[in-house]
């Protein structure tokens, strides 16, 4: 809200190469409240000045010597970025006023001064001008409350389910997600990353390094997921899940998933170089249908469902620490890239006996 304070307080430039009508504005100002406002006689300044002290409104005339007005509010134009020129001019010319609005100039006054006619355009104007800029700001504001809402969802929601929400504003009005937003895949392969023993290792260390640690690691794995083209979904604890093929469909998605396997191996190794804490993982990837979508309305998360993630996760836990196991259906996505190890059938929780293999490493 533009209060009387704000209007009186308006930075006032005065622009005449007269002096005698630069006085006679000067005192019908001042005897008028404002209390801001400087002048001169030489027109080549007003871009200089103006460029320093962004005035809420300048008085020019038009008629001057070296540089005439409308030269003065083409020159203005030049730092005026949203396209708005605080121009009040001066003129005794009536035929003059138009060209002027039409070169940008938001009002006039007219010679000989008036002091009801100036005291009452000069208010208006800075009133329309400080409005403006209190516009500006709130935009500015909303704009960037708006990208720090993006950035925060594309922090825990895939970049596709982002635009598909910034598609909807109403459901996102205030961010409670009223709309379900879910997904069938047939083809995605599944990964589990798993520290082991890291409930063993968390009892003999602080809370800050155990933080420090976890952050480290899991920060380590969202570069692979980004560079391999995998979508981190979730992490529990000490656990790591990602998978190929959502939110958006690919075809090579087991061969991602496993190069990214092999890629935490390598990750976790030079983990373990640069850290005093020795640390191993144990991986298991499955390969099948899923559904995803996002759950919750105000701490939501992009999840997935499905057999095909109790089976990857089956075959992290009934893995080997340092290895990754996978399933017989994703052995078959995989091509010569890779070399596998047969493990052969094991019992597996909730799922009985499963062919299984271990990926090794890429064939060189």
């Amino acid at each position: 809200m533009i209060s009387s304070s704000d209007i009186f307080n308006g930075k006032i430039l005065i622009v005449d190469d007269q002096e005698a009508n630069v006085l006679l504005l000067d005192r019908m100002l001042r005897s008028a409240g404002y209390v801001s406002i400087t002048s001169t006689m030489d027109s080549l300044k007003v871009f200089e000045l103006h460029l320093k002290n962004r005035y809420d409104l300048i008085l020019l005339d038009l008629q001057m010597p070296n540089m005439d007005g409308f030269q003065v509010m083409e020159n203005l134009k030049k730092i005026e970025m949203d396209g708005y020129l605080p121009i009040l001019v001066i003129t005794a010319q009536p035929d003059h006023k138009l060209r002027a609005l039409k070169a940008g100039a938001k009002d006039f006054i007219s010679k000989p001064f008036d002091l009801a006619e100036v005291l009452v355009r000069v208010h208006n104007m800075l009133e329309v001008r400080l409005l403006h800029l209190e516009t500006k700001n709130l935009y500015n504001q909303v704009m960037s409350e708006k990208k720090v809402t993006e950035r925060l969802l594309l922090n825990v929601l895939p970049h596709s389910i982002t635009e598909r929400l910034k598609k909807r504003p109403e459901i996102m009005a205030d961010n409670n997600f009223t709309e379900v937003i879910a997904d069938r895949f047939e083809e995605v392969t599944v990964l589990f990353a798993d520290i082991v023993e890291f409930t063993k290792f968390s009892e003999g260390v602080s809370a800050e390094i155990l933080v420090h640690l976890l952050n480290d690691i899991f920060t380590r794995f969202d570069s692979i997921a980004d560079n391999r083209g995998l979508e981190k979904i979730k992490t529990i604890g000490d656990s790591y899940m990602a998978a190929a093929g959502v939110p958006v469909p690919v075809m090579d998605h087991a061969i991602r998933t496993a190069h990214m396997a092999l890629d935490i191996i390598e990750a976790m190794d030079c983990f373990n170089k640069e850290s005093p804490y020795k640390l191993n993982v144990r991986i298991g990837m499955a390969s099948g249908a899923v559904v995803a979508g996002v759950i919750g309305k105000r701490k939501f998360l992009y999840d997935l469902w499905g057999d095909v993630v109790n089976t990857a996760s089956r075959m992290e836990s009934h893995g080997v620490a340092g290895r990754i196991q996978l399933t017989d259906t994703t052995r078959q996505k995989l091509n010569e890239l890779f070399i596998l190890e047969e493990r052969g059938t094991i019992d597996v929780k909730g799922k009985g006996e499963m062919h299984t293999w271990f990926l090794n490493s890429r064939n060189k």
